[in-house]
């Protein structure tokens, strides 16, 4: 009884998160302009997506600030988890360290977002030249984006023990070789763990790119917001379909990548 009452409770809860996105990719084949009448089943609507400017424009922007925000995150991510894991830092160091990585992750994206526009701003007032868009982005990203890495990557330093790095000393390796021969190889699988979450996380980031973003720097997410507020029409639904596809699609090319480099 309590077996099927857990299954039943774990399907109702996956019905909930995936059905709607379930609904709007039907609606992204329907014939039908408007309404919520099925009329017949259609690609019009990809086509005409791949054809507007203003959503081609969009997904560079969003693909852009993804790749650049996320190379940055997990090599920032990936030294600071190396720094904090193995160097000798006094206990008081180590909790206000660990703290201060948490509060991205634990803050509200529209109080990170308000304190970013306050940064910018005394930025502005101090170089006139600065004005927001994918630079200020990318730094929005950023700020989020490398305690999520560095999270992923201390978890995989947790998995094995400092033997196979002292022996790799005891054979005369230098720091470097290491780091390159020894730390990084097995810290792959997490890396690539960290990369990709942070990557998906800039995809479909609202909040913080909202704040952030200049006239010329609208992202898909941005694009979708404004026209949504106009009216649902298919090509969102055929939109926000692919944005879905994409991520799922990434997530699970990074689950799979993890356990072949963890194999």
């Amino acid at each position: 009884m309590r077996r099927h009452l857990v299954s039943g409770i774990a399907l109702a809860t996956l019905a909930f998160l995936y059905l709607p996105m379930l609904a709007v990719g039907i609606y992204s084949v329907n014939r039908a302009k408007y309404g919520m009448v099925w009329q017949g089943f259609t690609l019009d609507w990809y086509s005409k997506l791949l054809q507007n400017q203003d959503i081609m424009e969009a997904a560079r922007n969003t693909l852009f600030l993804a790749v650049v925000s996320t190379l940055i995150a997990t090599v920032l991510g990936t030294m600071l988890a190396i720094a904090l894991e193995r160097y000798p830092w006094g206990k008081r160091a180590q909790n206000f360290f660990s703290t201060v990585l948490y509060l991205p992750v634990v803050t509200p994206d529209i109080i990170l977002a308000a304190s970013l526009v306050v940064g910018f701003s005394l930025v502005r007032a101090a170089f006139s030249g600065f004005e927001l868009g994918m630079p200020s982005m990318i730094i929005g990203h950023v700020t989020f984006q490398v305690a999520f890495v560095t999270l992923v990557v201390q978890g995989r330093m947790k998995v094995f023990s400092r033997d196979l790095e002292e022996a790799a000393r005891d054979l005369y390796a230098s720091n470097a070789d290491v780091l390159r021969r020894v730390l990084l190889p097995l810290l792959a699988p997490g890396i690539v763990s960290g990369a990709m979450l942070a990557f998906t996380l800039s995809l479909d980031d609202f909040v913080i790119s909202f704040f952030t973003a200049g006239p010329t720097s609208t992202t898909l997410p941005l694009f979708i917001y404004a026209s949504v507020r106009r009216g649902v029409t298919p090509e969102i639904h055929a939109l926000s379909t692919l944005v879905f596809l994409v991520t799922v699609i990434l997530v699970l090319f990074a689950e799979r990548l993890s356990r072949r480099k963890s194999q």
